[in-house]
């Protein structure tokens, strides 16, 4: 049985730390002036580092050549403390949400007293701070004041405003935030190829929008692409269908039908949708991300890479090519559209039935009578009659039907001549 991806990467350091750099930086300073507080509350989402950076810590707290900002990995202290050890006698983890009443709290107060086994502190951590009740917190309250000087506490939590003010108030607060995609793009790239696993275009971004910024939930969607792949690798059409998002393909063809006015190949891509058993409202976040992207494509035509990391180049020359054929305000109305659909899609009885809707309103930019729909027929008729070159495109479905010529009255052939009307004698 193989140990999951967020466990055996478990940084050991600070510097391994990613996306975390407003708090590892302070922390690493202060270990450096041994100017290292008795308390500690990090806070944050899940996944993002919080229980990671607080082992890290007590590492750097009971490292022979501490305290210290980089741990030197050889002494016993270290050895235990790192990713696959067994633990430390000082340093103890507390799970608040099952140890969060009073009497956990009176035990804690009595282990305190004692002096560390073997390292430099009693270190406490203490995780999911936020389910301690608020007379556990006033138990704690004389100790985390005024602990003796073996005792270090370390308070996470998701939720730092559980955590009554008094305690907080005697604590050295760091805020975690969700790692940005581009590191977290970095890092995939790195571990993927520490494991020797191929990963095809396009994989990479989507791994990362089903995390959420978290790296916890990150490289646990990336441990089941990995079991569930085969010697070729990570397959883009295999974790589109497993992560539940839209093909890209589907995208691009809906794209074109709005541009193009093309109702029978909108329509059929709601059909394979629906089809296919996905999820309607998943789509619909899909094209408004595309949209998104359009509208950046289009404002940043030059590099639209700097703006939309993890993109692959290929996809980058597709979107290119589709906001060159529709304007900035058709682009801006759909995504206003396609925003307000989401939002009406909540709660819906029939999510097909909206999803038909929103395809009818984006291939009707003449249906509304607002500012935005007058600004997308305009710019649709300026590529029709482009007034520089003389040159314009019309939409297949804004073509006219060409019929045969039916003229009412035959023209005159060229060798006759018609005699000019005579006027008619003067009076």
């Amino acid at each position: 049985m193989s140990t999951a991806l967020y466990r055996r990467y478990r940084p050991d350091t600070f510097a391994d730390v990613i996306g975390q750099e407003h708090v590892t930086a302070p922390l690493v300073t202060a270990l450096g002036k041994d100017a290292v507080s008795h308390a500690y509350l990090f806070s944050g989402p899940r996944g993002c580092g919080k229980t990671t950076s607080a082992r890290i810590l007590a590492r750097c707290l009971n490292c022979a050549e501490g305290p210290t900002g980089t741990p030197c990995g050889h002494c016993e202290s270290c050895r235990d403390l790192a990713t696959g050890g067994p633990g430390s006698l000082d340093v103890i983890e507390i799970d608040a949400a099952s140890h969060g009443g009073v009497d956990d709290a009176r035990d804690l107060r009595e282990r305190a007293t004692f002096a560390p086994v073997r390292d430099r502190y009693k270190i406490f951590i203490i995780d999911e701070a936020h389910m301690v009740t608020a007379a556990g917190f006033n138990a704690l309250l004389k100790i985390v004041e005024e602990p003796p000087e073996h005792i270090k506490f370390i308070f996470a939590t998701t939720e730092p405003d559980k955590v009554i003010g008094t305690i907080r108030s005697r604590t050295h607060h760091y805020p975690f935030r969700l790692v940005p995609p581009e590191p977290l793009l970095d890092y995939l790239q790195r571990l993927c190829e520490q494991e020797r696993v191929p990963v095809a275009h396009g994989v990479l971004p989507l791994v990362i929008r089903a995390g959420g910024g978290s790296v916890r939930d990150t490289l646990s969607v990336l441990d089941q692409l990995i079991a569930g792949s085969t010697e070729a690798g990570l397959d883009y059409d295999r974790a589109v269908a497993l992560l539940g998002f839209t093909h890209s393909a589907l995208l691009d063809d809906v794209v074109d039908a709005v541009a193009g006015l093309d109702g029978s190949t909108a329509f059929s891509v709601v059909d394979r949708v629906v089809q296919s058993g996905q999820d309607p409202r998943r789509f619909v976040e899909d094209l408004l991300e595309r949209l998104r992207d359009l509208i950046i494509v289009k404002s940043v035509p030059d590099s639209p890479g700097s703006i939309l990391r993890g993109v692959p180049d290929d996809q980058i020359r597709r979107m290119q090519a589709q906001a060159g054929k529709v304007g900035s305000a058709e682009l801006s109305r759909a995504a206003d559209i396609t925003a307000q659909a989401l939002t009406d899609m909540v709660g819906a009885t029939s999510p097909r039935l909206h999803l038909e809707l929103l395809m009818a309103r984006l291939l009707l930019p003449h249906a509304d009578q607002g500012t935005s729909s007058l600004a997308a027929r305009l710019e649709r008729l300026e590529r029709r009659v482009d007034f520089v070159s003389g040159s314009g495109a019309t939409p297949p479905a804004e073509d006219p039907t060409q019929t045969a010529a039916q003229p009412t009255s035959a023209a005159p052939p060229a060798s006759e001549t018609v005699p000019a009307p005579t006027s008619a004698p003067p009076s």
